[in-house]
């Protein structure tokens, strides 16, 4: 039970992909993200350093100076692509229906996800939506049985 379809290499909000489990339509979407911490706010280690101390340690050793350039190098970059708008932090969130009946709109998510980052195809929102698959499914069949125990109880009392 996985996604076939998977997220393009290049995102934009509101990009969904679909798969059809035991007769359930699952739907992930792109969602914005609307925190509005930098990169280099939400990841510890960001920023290269030469400090054994610092997160971003880059180690020692023959050609330390080297690997610190290269890491710098790569840091600004990124930088420069998330002020230029090129990158940004989305939410994949599930939605679940049967039989075009939606169940749920929000059965499963996950925050914080960087979407067209720098060199990056995407292919982690796919695995995302399938590693909250399951979930989402729980979440769609415990819908479902409270909707007809509600529809149940109502027939046997007209």
């Amino acid at each position: 039970m996985t996604f076939s379809q998977k997220f393009d290499s290049i995102v934009c909000v509101g990009d969904t992909i679909t798969c059809t489990v035991d007769g359930y339509t699952v739907t992930a979407r792109i969602s914005h993200d609307e925190t509005l911490d930098a990169p280099d706010e939400r990841q510890d280690g960001f920023w290269p350093s030469l400090n054994k101390d610092d997160a971003g340690f880059i180690g020692s050793g023959n050609g330390f100076r080297d690997r610190f350039a290269k890491a710098q190098a790569r840091a600004e970059a990124v930088m420069a692509a998330w002020k230029n708008d090129e990158w940004f932090y989305c939410g994949v969130i599930l939605s679940v229906a049967i039989d075009g009946i939606s169940l749920d709109d929000h059965a499963a998510s996950l925050w914080g996800i960087e979407a067209n980052y720098p060199d990056s195809d995407n292919a982690y929102l796919t695995e995302v939506a399938n590693e909250l698959l399951p979930e989402a499914l729980e979440a769609a069949k415990a819908e479902r049985k409270r909707q007809c125990a509600i529809l149940c109880e109502n027939e046997a009392v007209a």
